[in-house]
Parts: structure tokens; C-alpha cells; sequence
């Protein structure tokens, strides 16, 4: 799986051209047509330049062990979301194409993956001492980094760390099917973690690692039969009803597991694109959090949703970055805005599988 994924690298990086759930053949030539009709939007010269001021500053912000959080560096192991931002950091760089020990950010990304790590490592179960949010996005971290790093030895280590986090989140989803804060079946669910678990599952699918059948049919059950609101046409945060970011989530996470071209996610894409709240950072409470889904279960879409959704959140997206090149609000604000950002603007790259169709 390894040499297969730098395999799949080299030809992006070659060709510039982004599926996780293996479909049939008939079904994965049907997006060939639509985009010889449809006129995929690719980065602007804007977008670009945002991107990179992002990074830049990820780069300046990054602390001495390599990690990224929100809070004082003595302090970001309780409550400053470290492994959270930390995951994120990286990937806002891989979407662009840069992994640890390659080019001139090989050394700053070096450190981030040897944090988290470390962590992992220094953790007797694997679940590091946090909650099932940066569980997720630690393992979406990990499964991307695997076999696309310098040093040959690190494939191993990521390896463990993958393998042992896939086995915590596979027992700690609830009897229902889905997943809250705490890393135990007993914990309860949402909307809301369920989706960021279950997005990290896929990518650990994508790069090898098992995740049984009956994981992800458990998983279906819980957002058609629990969150889902037909009448509303979305997903709730805990049962039924509508809330933008639980929708993006729920949606994205439901077409991953198999779920496109069903009547519901249907229903829950049309939501979003309808709703007048979604692009304004005023009305839209989780605006960077809800985008970050929203973008990727366009892409799942289709080409057409993709076309028309991508432009919007990216002027969008440009007009709200900070003089110093972040996406921050505050001092010291939630790790994730910037990263989210980055992740979001670089769609077209496609050089994440878990963020292509």
C-alpha cells in the first residue's frame, strides 16, 4: 500500500490532477463525461498567494516541539488542542503537496510528525489522553503520512500508531453506531464527533488498515435512522433535526460510507446549498468547521456541486484572511481555523484520497 500511495503522488505531481469508497466500473466513468462538460474550477492566482500566506504563517506559529496549538506551549496538553492542530497543520501542508523531509518546509513538518508521534508512543492505550474529535484527526493525519515521508523508518512507526488508534475509535462506537467525546462504547454519540471518526475511518481504509463492514453499516444506521430529519431535510447534533455543520458533516461522512446516491444524502446536499446562512460568518456559528466538511461532500457530489460550491467558499474564504496571513480571530483561537482554511482553498490540488471523490 505504501509504494502504491507514493506511486499515486508521483502522478499527481507530475499531471497536477483527485475515490476512497471503491465503486463500480460503470459508476467511476460516469464522473469522465460530466467533467468533459463541467469546467472544474482550479486555483486562482488569489488562492494561491492566500494559501501560501497561510502556511507562512503556520510556519512562524509553529511551537519548539513541533506542534501546533491554541494555547500557552506549557499548557497545550490541557486544552490547547495540540494533537487537533497539530494533525490539521500537516495536512494543510499536504494538500498543497509538501510531506516531512521534502522541500523547504521538510524540516517544520518533520517535527510536527515526530510530536505526534511521540505522543501517540507515550500513550499506554493510544488514544493520547484526548477526545474523540482529535482522535479523528490524528488518524486522518496518520493514514495520509503513511509511506510519504524521507526516512523510510518513520512508515513503521506511523504504521503502529495508525493501527493502534483505528482499534480505539472501532471500540468505542456506541451501540447505535456513533461516537461522543470520550473514547468508550458507553460514551453516547453525536452528529458531530460521529462524523469527524468516522471521516479519520475512511482515510484508514483508504491506506490499508481493516475496518469491518459492519462498522460502517452501524455507522449508515445512525445517521439515516437517528440524525437524519426528513422533513428538515438534514442532520441534528444529537437525534433528529438540522444544523449546518452537522449536516456537512453527516453528509460527507454518509457518502463515504457508500451512501451518494441515496434519496437522504440528496436531500441533505440541496440543504446546504439552499441555505442563506451558510457563507455568512456572522450566521454560520461554526463557519471554518462546517466548510471544511461542506467542501468535501461537494467534491463527493459531483462535479456540477463542486463547479458551483468551491468558487464561493473560496473568494469567501480570502476575504476573511488575517493581515498576518491566518484565519485566527483572537490571539490565541482555536488551532483549527487556519489549517481548515488552507485545506478548504486547495481543494482543486487533490493530492489527499480521503479529500478526493
Amino acid at each position: 500500500m505504501n509504494d502504491l500511495k507514493m506511486g499515486y503522488l508521483t502522478t499527481v505531481l507530475c499531471l497536477l490532477t483527485v475515490g476512497l469508497i471503491a465503486t463500480p466500473l460503470s459508476a467511476q466513468e460516469k464522473p469522465l463525461v460530466a467533467e468533459a462538460k463541467a469546467e472544474a474550477p482550479e486555483l486562482t492566482e488569489e488562492a494561491e498567494k492566500a494559501i501560501e500566506r497561510g502556511l507562512k504563517f503556520l510556519i512562524a506559529s509553529q511551537n519548539k516541539d513541533g506542534s501546533w496549538s491554541s494555547a500557552d506551549p506549557a499548557k497545550k496538553e490541557d486544552g490547547g488542542y495540540a494533537i487537533g492542530g497539530t494533525s490539521l497543520g500537516l495536512m494543510a501542508f499536504m494538500v498543497e503537496g509538501h510531506f516531512p523531509g521534502f522541500g523547504p518546509y521538510g524540516k517544520a513538518l518533520d517535527r510536527a510528525k515526530d510530536y505526534l508521534l511521540k505522543r501517540s508512543k507515550d500513550s499506554p492505550t493510544g488514544a493520547m489522553g484526548v477526545k474523540m474529535y482529535e482522535i479523528g484527526l490524528f488518524t486522518i493525519a496518520m493514514s495520509e503520512l503513511w509511506g510519504m515521508t524521507s526516512d523510510p523508518e518513520d512508515n513503521k512507526e506511523i504504521q503502529v500508531a495508525l493501527e493502534r488508534v483505528v482499534e480505539v475509535i472501532l471500540r468505542s462506537q456506541s451501540p447505535l453506531g456513533g461516537w461522543r467525546y470520550a473514547p468508550r462504547p458507553d460514551a453516547g454519540q453525536d452528529t458531530s464527533v460521529t462524523a469527524m471518526v468516522f471521516v479519520s475511518l475512511a482515510s484508514a481504509r483508504e491506506a490499508g488498515v481493516l475496518v469491518p463492514a459492519e462498522t460502517i453499516e452501524r455507522l449508515t444506521g445512525y445517521l439515516r435512522d437517528q440524525a437524519f430529519d426528513e422533513q428538515r431535510g438534514g442532520f441534528g447534533y444529537q437525534g433528529k433535526g438540522y444544523t449546518i455543520a452537522c449536516t456537512a458533516g453527516g453528509v460527507y461522512a454518509a457518502q463515504l460510507a457508500g451512501n451518494r446516491d441515496t434519496e437522504w444524502v440528496s436531500a441533505a446536499i440541496n440543504s446546504l446549498e439552499n441555505d442563506p446562512k451558510m457563507f455568512s460568518r456572522k450566521d454560520n456559528g461554526h463557519f471554518y468547521y462546517s466548510h471544511y466538511y461542506a467542501m468535501q461532500a461537494m467534491v463527493q457530489a459531483g462535479e456540477e456541486h463542486y463547479a458551483k460550491w468551491y468558487p464561493k467558499i473560496r473568494d469567501t474564504l480570502i476575504s476573511l484572511q488575517q493581515p498576518n496571513g491566518s484565519w485566527q480571530e483572537k490571539e490565541l483561537d482555536y488551532p483549527h481555523k487556519t489549517p481548515m482554511s488552507i485545506i478548504i482553498l486547495g481543494t482543486p490540488n487533490r493530492y489527499i484520497p480521503v479529500y478526493q471523490r
